[in-house]
């Protein structure tokens, strides 16, 4: 699975439904497509010893639906109701859709559902790794903090965070809203296996998750570097593009840049 593939279903949905989050959705699209191109270990979104997946910043779910497409799981008919009435490809992750294992929108909450699921397959005996992509404004929340500390306590080597690390939110970009930098030594310092990454680096991604000691008693965070608005020159690193949604010259001007990147 390729992470322009999915970037280029994200330009043309959200340009269809005329929604923004484009730019946090592009941020993690090279993530997304190592997960669930080489990583995630799911035979069928139904398999109850599956890896388990938790989209913490849940506004960037159109990332998933495009994975989901191109895996099969849903077909182009379903793809193109993103956001229309009645269906369950909303703007945030609904369990009711299949492959969703977690419904999410309140940020901050994500890594809490992870816990949950870690500890539960291990008093399962399962050897099912739970998945959890956070952003790294979540970090500014204290639940996250609390689940951090938990997992440490718990020992829950199972457990793989992901925080993309992009520097923005939605109403500016993270250094100065709540300055958390340098983000690994706070991981660390909280018990967890830290590891730092490019985000953007397909081999570098699937390298580090498959080296990952799930014998260390420590829950593990990867700290992926990556460009908000990835790949699209006039959206990288730009905080409008956090809501905003595509006019029809800038639509054109994306997948241009798009179309450079594929070929």
């Amino acid at each position: 699975m390729d992470g322009n593939a999915i970037a280029k279903i994200v330009l043309e949905q959200s340009k269809r439904a005329h929604v923004g989050h484009i730019g946090s959705a592009l941020s993690i699209a090279d993530l997304i497509a190592v997960l669930y191109g080489n990583v995630l270990n799911i035979p069928t979104p139904d398999d109850r010893d599956r890896d388990r997946f938790i989209l913490s910043k849940g506004h960037a779910v159109l990332t998933l639906y495009a994975a989901f497409f191109l895996k099969g799981w849903i077909n182009e008919e379903q793809l193109n109701t993103y956001c229309a009435n009645g269906s369950l490809l909303g703007v945030h992750p609904e369990r009711e859709l299949t492959g969703i294992d977690f419904s999410t929108g309140s940020l901050g909450q994500g890594l809490s559902l992870g816990v949950g699921a870690a500890l539960a397959a291990r008093l399962e005996n399962s050897s099912r790794r739970i998945f959890v992509l956070i952003s790294d404004a979540e970090c500014n929340e204290g639940s996250l903090w609390e689940a951090v500390m938990f997992a440490a306590h718990h020992k829950l080597s199972n457990l793989i965070a992901i925080i993309d690390l992009n520097g923005q939110q939605a109403i500016g970009y993270t250094q100065d809203v709540l300055n958390l930098s340098p983000m690994s030594d706070r991981w660390q310092a909280m018990g967890w296996n830290v590891k730092e990454i490019n985000g953007h680096d397909p081999q570098e991604i699937q390298h580090t998750i498959n080296s990952l000691d799930l014998n260390l008693e420590k829950p593990h965070v990867l700290i992926a570097k990556t460009t908000f608005g990835k790949g699209i020159s006039y959206m990288e690193n730009k905080i409008k593009w956090h809501y905003f949604p595509m006019s029809d010259e800038e639509y054109q001007q994306a997948l241009q840049d798009i179309t450079i990147l594929v070929s």
